[in-house]
């Protein structure tokens, strides 16, 4: 049986024309004339047997069902053209693994790596996209993501990367002749704060059992690599996780400035929806990734949950490789 469609062509001008609220603007963003949007549009009005703008003397507005048919309509557009695109990427091989990310993470750790996964499954098309906090996968595009926290994400499975390590730096010209100083010397520096932690010094001066009457005070930065930036050109004191700065560090941009143990925070890892546990991107991705974490732990002397659990003088219990969280009753 033949399908009740409407023509792509009338769909794609109708979005169009209803995310701007204008024929003309629609018009010259599809490169067609105003008349050719009027007509596509009253052909799909015809088609479906109502109204889907009013026509005023100022332009024109969406009806109701304008309103509610042009939110589907954009919707689906969105992800043929994504799906065409993916297609046209891959060229009908392998496949596609949409990734979200917390932003600094893909920036410093995972995308310096991902060379190697390109020549491990050369098919396989990754696209990362920014997501600082969690998320519900439900009505996302997304395939898995990478988070830091401990969770619990109802209906996922979290499989654990690796511990997150903060770390006071600073520009060495901050300390100017100093290459260390104490915990009760930070009062003398500004402390740049990030958005998403405003407690993390308070957390950091508490496990050096030390008092500091201003540890929420200062600038403060939704991403981490704003705060590193801002620690690089001189600007105060940042309380970042190692493994962000590790390259500052080593080129001598940055300092460590108290060599106190440094206070872990979060762990990193990376969650899916049950749904997608059995789809072959994925699959090829944990493999890769998991091996990718387990060689920086060693080499860093990070603890891995199998490490963590061994030891009989492990401050808190390991967290657990994978774990799968269901969804919540309603």
């Amino acid at each position: 049986m033949r399908r009740k469609l409407p023509s792509t062509a009338a769909l794609a001008a109708f979005e169009a024309a209803a995310r701007h609220q204008s024929f003309t603007k629609a018009a010259a963003e599809l490169a067609l004339t105003q008349s050719a949007v009027c007509r596509q549009i009253a052909g799909l009005e015809s088609f479906l047997g109502l109204k889907l703008f009013r026509r005023t003397r100022r332009g024109v507005t969406l009806t109701q069902a304008g309103q509610s048919y042009g939110e589907v309509v954009a919707r689906r557009l969105d992800e043929v053209e994504r799906d065409t695109l993916d297609l046209m990427a891959r060229r009908g091989e392998g496949g596609v693994l949409e990734l979200a990310s917390v932003p600094t993470f893909a920036t410093r750790w995972l995308l310096p790596r991902l060379a190697s996964f390109e020549r491990a499954a050369p098919n396989i098309v990754l696209n990362i996209t920014p997501q600082s906090r969690p998320f519900l996968f439900e009505g996302t595009p997304f395939d898995a993501a990478l988070h830091a926290g401990d969770g619990p994400w109802p209906g996922t499975e979290a499989i654990f990367l690796m511990p997150e390590k903060l770390v006071p730096v600073c520009s060495p010209k901050l300390l100017g002749v100093r290459k260390r100083i104490m915990p009760e010397q930070f009062s003398a520096y500004r402390l740049l704060q990030q958005s998403t932690r405003p407690y993390a010094w308070r957390q950091w001066f508490d496990a050096q059992h030390v008092s500091h009457g201003h540890d929420l005070s200062g600038p403060r930065y939704e991403l981490f690599s704003m705060l590193i930036e801002a620690a690089v050109h001189g600007q105060g004191i940042a309380l970042v996780p190692r493994l962000m700065v590790e390259d500052e560090l080593a080129q001598g941009k940055l300092i460590v400035a108290c060599d106190r143990p440094s206070v872990r925070d979060k762990n990193y890892y990376l969650v899916l929806p049950e749904w997608k546990s059995d789809h072959a991107p994925v699959h090829a991705f944990i493999g890769w990734l998991t091996a990718q974490a387990a060689q920086y732990c060693q080499e860093h002397g990070l603890d891995t949950p199998a490490a963590a659990a061994g030891r009989e003088d492990a401050a808190a219990p390991a967290p657990p490789a994978r774990r799968r969280t269901r969804k919540a009753a309603l």
